[in-house]
């Protein structure tokens, strides 16, 4: 026997990380959840604006609250079922470290608007070198783990930790590849329909093993201890593993239906998404199955409580998402509350309840005492999904109401509600009570932290917990054929075995969309951006416009009535990243351009109520004061010729004196207009033309307007982009 130290203290380090950061990212979407009835909670400022801090609460809630508690738990049960302290002690500290430092440059970068415009990925390319290095510590930790375990076979929550590692670096790797612009400033270097494929394979797959993959780890390891049963079937859980993983990689243009994603990949994220059903299930199956003859002791323990709530929204999940992506389904959910709701139910129900659970069975037990109240815990237990239902409920009503009132035509064939704003007006409510679920979550979560601290207090913490275990014996040779234990010997062949399971599906997806070129044609009438028009796009993207709005017309008859001609593969061949957007709290942007005059541009940013009555947009009042920085117009030039924008050799010395010429044009018309002049005067400027403002219309006026033919700002451009 050996003897040796279970690591509890990187465990304590990681759990008050994910209750501090927990709270933080969920009172920041607390703010953005009451922002859309209460628009004067933006605050007037830049840093509060809902385009800027919704980013800033999904990365929160997702890496800083979830990343943190996969890490508690992982540390803890993988120590326990390799018997075997962690690799290395350094790697374990500077895995920690590393992770709240990212956190905190996130919180620092995204309010400011250094973003990269792409959802769940839009830390800039310094924070994502960041990411990787420090993920590799732990990918290393982990592994190092493994190989010098003191038990033969690796149990099954060990499977997901590993496939989440090595999936997530290779998803996180391939979509954060950018040039550099600047120190915060990066492009994409996919355009497009590219980048909307690479885009979305990560985001769907950062749901699928940064989201599911490790909790389904810790379930199979959390749920087990919790109910002191084994796990209901073995062999469930390797064909649960094995198709889950390899079938997962699959879905993602899901996300992209209708859009002007070529039909093949659009199809094959239709089928895979539907086989998921059976994976997803087999694991919802076989977590509640491990109660069987347990359910006595779930009445009574808060714990499980947790965790059947936990389970069963999985299941619900996984059972709506494959729904979602049926094309039918789509088209009327698509772009509305619903992907909300479901995201939530995921989110709160599965992540949020798991690691509750996690929590009231950890602290316990690492402080060397019993839980402070447990009728606090019910409580807790209780108001969590009294939010959940609070939350939920009211979203699938607004999608409804969403997706029927912009579909809806009159006895004359014209649209029923053509005021976009006639929508949003009518699903107010059900905002109202989303902030109010909300709030009932966040009510328990502080509960929960009250009734932790006093736990922690009446117990004494155990950093190092002693244990032994016999010394792994020389695995004897396997006879009798293959089965999956043989493969459970061999922790560097099962991570190779992993990698390439979620590899196929990538490959097959990516290869035809880069190397065949007839899947991205181009349309000669659409030209790169000019360098005021190209500003204004990293307005746009910095203030978070992509959140509320997309820009992509699908090829229905409500929507081409509404927004104009339907969207193609060819206008976006030039977009790094690509703005197609998931949610429409506003109207779609893609033939903006020539809707409105200028004027009308700068009055909605000024004040939005000043054109529409009755929105929920804020205002942007710093764009009319903040002078455009001209010196980054170099670097970006430069930064998109080499991702393959067709800038010509030399074009960013030339660039900025065309900046200049246009933003005199379209500042001087401005001026003409009463309204707009009476503003200038109010707030005392007196040069518009070198104002933020002019940048960011020049780009709205731009959006749709090469598809129509219409060429007036080509001549802004280098000769060598618009000769025939």
């Amino acid at each position: 026997m050996e003897r040796f130290y279970y690591d509890n203290k990187i465990v304590k380090f990681f759990l008050i990380a994910t209750v501090v950061w927990g709270i933080v990212g969920m009172l920041v979407g607390l703010l953005a959840a009451y922002q859309l009835y209460f628009p004067e909670l933006n605050l007037g400022l830049p840093y509060t604006s809902f385009g800027r801090i919704r980013p800033l609460h999904t990365n929160a809630v997702i890496f800083a609250f979830v990343g943190n508690a996969i890490f508690m738990g992982v540390y803890y049960s993988t120590q326990r079922l390799l018997k075997a302290r962690m690799f290395s002690d350094f790697l374990s500290w500077f895995h920690f470290w590393g992770w709240q430092l990212i956190i905190l440059s996130a919180a620092l970068t995204l309010p400011t608007g250094h973003t990269q415009g792409k959802e769940y990925a839009e830390l800039e390319w310094p924070i994502d070198i960041a990411i990787a290095l420090v993920w590799v510590a732990f990918g290393t930790n982990l592994i190092g783990t493994m190989i010098r375990r003191r038990v033969q076979h690796m149990y099954v929550a060990i499977w997901f930790y590993v496939a989440s590692f090595v999936t997530v670096a290779v998803l996180h790797i391939v979509n954060s590849i950018s040039i550099p612009a600047g120190f915060l400033k990066s492009y994409s270097i996919y355009a497009g329909v590219q980048d909307a494929l690479v885009q979305w394979w990560y985001g769907h797959n950062a749901v699928a093993f940064f989201l599911t993959t490790p909790y389904l780890g810790l379930m199979y390891y959390f749920l087990v201890k919790a109910a002191n049963r084994p796990v209901y079937s073995y062999r469930l859980s390797i064909v649960h593993f094995w198709t889950l993983i390899f079938i997962y990689i699959w879905a993602g243009p899901h996300h992209l239906l209708y859009t002007a994603l070529p039909n093949w990949a659009q199809a094959l994220g239709v089928i895979f998404s539907v086989m998921l059903i059976a994976p997803s299930w087999g694991g919802m199956v076989n977590g509640l199955l491990t109660l069987r003859g347990a359910w006595d002791k779930v009445r009574e323990d808060p714990v499980l409580k947790f965790f059947v709530v936990a389970v069963t929204a999985y299941g619900m999940a996984t059972f709506e998402g494959p729904m979602l992506s049926l094309k039918n389904v789509n088209a009327i959910s698509h772009y509305t509350d619903w992907t909300v709701a479901h995201a939530h139910v995921g989110a709160l129900g599965w992540n949020g309840f798991l690691t509750f659970g996690m929590l009231y069975w950890l602290v316990p037990r690492m402080w060397q005492t019993t839980l402070f109240s447990k009728k606090l815990a019910d409580f807790h237990f209780w108001i969590g999904t009294l939010g959940i239902i609070f939350y939920a409920l009211p979203m699938y009503v607004a999608a409804l109401t969403q997706a029927l009132m912009w579909k809806q035509f009159n006895e004359e064939g014209l649209l029923q509600y053509p005021n976009f704003l006639q929508t949003v007006k009518q699903i107010m409510p059900m905002y109202l009570l989303r902030g109010i679920g909300g709030t009932l979550y966040l009510a328990g979560v502080v509960v929960m932290v009250y009734n932790l601290i006093k736990t922690a207090a009446q117990g004494k913490f155990l950093a190092e917990e002693e244990a032994e275990a016999p010394a792994l014996a020389p695995s004897q040779a396997h006879t009798g054929g293959f089965s999956h234990r043989v493969l459970e010997r061999k922790p560097v062949l099962f991570t190779s075995l992993a990698l390439v399971a979620i590899l196929i599906g990538g490959v097959i997806e990516f290869l035809p969309a880069f190397l065949i070129k007839t899947n991205v044609p181009t349309i000669e009438s659409v030209k790169p951006l000019t360098a005021l028009e190209l500003q204004g796009r990293d307005i746009y993207i910095r203030e978070g416009c992509y959140n509320c709005h997309s820009q992509m017309i699908r090829p229905f008859r409500s929507e081409t009535e509404r927004y104009g001609e339907y969207s193609k593969v060819g206008e976006f061949v030039y977009d790094h990243p690509f703005q197609w957007g998931s949610k429409r709290t506003g109207p779609d942007l893609a033939r903006e351009g020539g809707k409105n005059p200028h004027a009308w541009h700068f009055l909605h940013m000024y004040d939005p109520s000043l054109t529409s009555a009755g929105t929920i947009m804020p205002g942007y009042k710093w764009m009319i004061t903040n002078d455009l920085d001209l010196s980054s117009t170099r670097a970006k030039i430069k930064a998109l010729r080499t991702a393959g924008v067709p800038y010509p050799e030399g074009y960013e010395e030339q660039a900025e004196a065309d900046l200049i010429r246009q933003a005199k044009d379209l500042a001087d018309q401005l001026k003409t207009d009463a309204k707009v002049q009476q503003i200038l005067e109010m707030e005392g400027i007196t040069e518009l033309e070198n104002k933020e403002i002019v940048a960011m219309i020049a780009y709205m006026q731009r959006l749709g307007r090469d598809i129509q033919g219409d060429t007036s700002s080509h001549k802004y451009l280098p000769p060598q982009l618009t000769k025939k």
